[in-house]
């Protein structure tokens, strides 16, 4: 089989690739080795970044600048392709206090990339792996295919594009490329990213950056399992920023205000891996009970999480702290004091004591890209013939973080331009 595009990976970039691609009139095929399309977008629901490049160097100074002005600069027109494809697409919202998005059924999205790709003569396959990328010289030449029935197939192809996500399903990854302690932290988002795209692109002699880039994830209630897909958004804490966390020594260790997907990078690196989050009433009246972004429906997410079985008291005075159970691990008396000697933000009783834990939902780090989406070679330029986009590509965040969606639409958009006009 020969194609003009190959896509690895049937997620939110992989698809808006092949579907931007096979639009034009490019043969596309897109190998997915999951059972279904989607990847984690079908989880989310919203596609948002900073509203300027300006606001995402604030809040992204170690990021790739060339990347973040592309991603800014291409926004609208991903915004204007997904309602090209007759896909509701909500008026803007603030997100996260900085970024500006559109909420949208993702799952809709999915179906009509779909539906694009195949109405062009395109092919969709799903339950298939990819075992090695084909090459010619310093060149990707394409992939071979191992179907659904345990057959292989080689598939010629003009530009090969990784998208599988991310390696974030992968505890050992996650242990080597995180920390270790990430190695057991609670995965909310597929389980089919492991890393595939990271290990084909590194075999074929690509850059990994960048070291210590971190991830995208929430903090939740420590010991409550992701078991069901719709718990990623009810369990996840977005209130910590209105909030002070504790290690297990007792100790504040960031500024709690800078963002829940900040700190829960942050939290890795502590004993355990857990923390104990305190509020104030202020808090779960204006945030804890209330939409985490304009437009999403209230939750007591407090109470969620004590039904849930997760280690959360109500404290009506902060002298109720030193009482603590001492099967929780944490020096009540040192939280109290800290909390004290703190002129805000936890003041008014009462008090609302809940442990929580980081769980990941993509990762940063990946192949080092061009603007266009071409993937670095680690000896210096590109690979001929090899593109990346999503979670698979690296450098755009670096313990920063501005949408995910918004990433892999508009870089899957800008691969899908670099294999028609290359």
């Amino acid at each position: 089989m020969t194609v003009d595009l190959l896509v690895i990976g049937g997620g939110m970039a992989g698809l808006t690739a092949a579907a931007t691609a096979a639009t034009a009139g490019a043969r596309v095929l897109v190998a997915e080795k999951g059972d279904h399309t989607g990847g984690s977008a079908v989880y989310a629901g919203y596609a948002w970044t900073a509203p300027t490049v300006d606001v995402l160097r604030e809040v992204n100074p170690d990021g790739d600048q060339a990347l973040g002005a592309r991603l800014v600069d291409g926004f609208p027109g991903g915004v204007e392709w997904i309602r090209s494809l007759g896909v509701d697409c909500r008026p803007a919202v603030t997100v996260l206090g900085y970024g500006r998005g559109h909420q949208f059924d993702t799952n809709h999205y999915i179906a009509r990339c779909e539906q694009r790709i195949k109405e062009h003569g395109g092919q969709v396959l799903t339950r298939t792996r990819v075992t090695s990328l084909l090459s010619s010289g310093a060149a990707v030449t394409g992939a071979t295919l191992r179907l659904p029935d345990g057959s292989t197939q080689q598939v010629d192809a003009r530009w090969t594009l990784l998208a599988t996500g991310g390696y974030q399903g992968d505890p050992d990854l996650r242990a080597s490329l995180i920390h270790p302690r990430a190695r057991d932290i609670e995965l909310r988002g597929n389980p089919w990213s492991t890393g595939d795209g990271l290990r084909l692109g590194q075999a074929a002699g690509a850059a990994f950056g960048t070291d210590g880039a971190g991830f995208y994830g929430h903090l939740i209630p420590a010991g409550v399992p992701l078991s069901d897909p719709s718990l990623y958004v009810d369990l996840a804490l977005y209130f910590s920023q209105h909030s002070l966390l504790f290690n297990l020594d007792g100790e504040r260790f960031i500024d709690e205000t800078l963002g829940d997907h900040l700190t829960t990078i942050a939290l890795v690196h502590q004993p355990q891996a857990r923390g104990l989050l305190v509020a104030d009433a202020a808090a779960y009246r204006d945030h804890i009970t209330q939409s985490y972004v304009e437009g999403a429906p209230k939750l007591d997410r407090f109470a969620l999480a004590s039904r849930r079985g997760a280690r959360c008291a109500v404290a009506h005075s902060l002298d109720e702290l030193d009482d603590m159970p001492p099967e929780w691990g944490y020096p009540g008396p040192k939280i109290r004091a800290a909390i004290e000697a703190l002129d805000g933000p936890v003041t008014e009783p009462p008090f609302y004591v809940l442990e929580a834990a980081p769980a990941i939902t993509f990762t940063f780090g990946g192949l080092l890209i061009t603007p266009d989406a071409r993937v670095r070679a680690a000896e210096g330029g590109v690979i001929p013939g090899l593109l990346a986009a999503g979670a698979d590509a690296g450098g755009l965040y670096h313990n920063a973080y501005a949408g995910g969606l918004a990433a892999a639409l508009v870089f899957g958009q800008l691969a899908a331009q670099t294999a028609l006009t290359r």
